[in-house]
């Protein structure tokens, strides 16, 4: 089992595309999938740190654990809406699951961001791991949403990226004010 998963974080790092299928079609790989997006979040709010200045340590891996999974959760959930009621392809057949198992798998890049608590690493590490999630996603929504074309792929996570960062925003920005009230 372990060894499974292991080979499904390798491959779908790699952007290997019949990972992405095997995880798709694999019903099984929902808890692995969501294990992928829990320690990534978890490794943002260790790498957040870095970037934390006098911070308590404990606040700012919170803080950043918590935003990391809220940001997947929305461009998760809004890949899905964009990918299947804006943009579909002609082939496009998927139910949540397949998109959610593939999406969390395109979440191992985000393992990187624990590095980022180094200090003078945290914005290179976070840029990196950020981009390569984006990319994973692409190839993720290709083969969940059986798209014929990777622009298309490209446009859904871009515009469901674009806009979970917005919510995220809003949503870091209550939670700072909360913070200091």
């Amino acid at each position: 089992m372990m060894a499974i998963f292991v080979r499904r974080l390798v491959g779908a790092s790699l952007l290997d595309p019949a990972t992405y299928e095997d995880v798709e079609r694999d019903r099984g790989a929902t808890l692995q999938a969501l294990a992928v997006v829990v320690l990534a979040s978890l490794a943002a709010g260790i790498g957040a740190r870095g970037a934390s200045g006098a911070r308590p340590a404990l606040e700012f891996f919170l803080v950043g654990t918590v935003l990391s999974l809220a940001t997947w959760a929305a461009f998760a959930a809004l890949t899905l809406r964009v990918g299947t009621w804006l943009l579909p392809d002609p082939r496009t057949r998927v139910d949540a699951g397949e998109l959610l198992r593939t999406l969390g798998f395109a979440a191992a890049p985000g393992l990187l961001q624990v590095f980022a608590i180094f200090s003078g690493m945290t914005l290179p590490i976070f840029a990196v791991a950020a981009a390569w999630t984006l990319v994973a996603s692409v190839v993720a929504v290709r083969q969940a949403l059986d798209y014929s074309s990777t622009w298309r792929a490209l446009a859904v996570c871009g515009l469901a990226a674009l806009m979970a960062l917005l919510i995220t925003a809003m949503f870091g920005a209550i939670v700072a004010v909360a913070s200091l009230g």
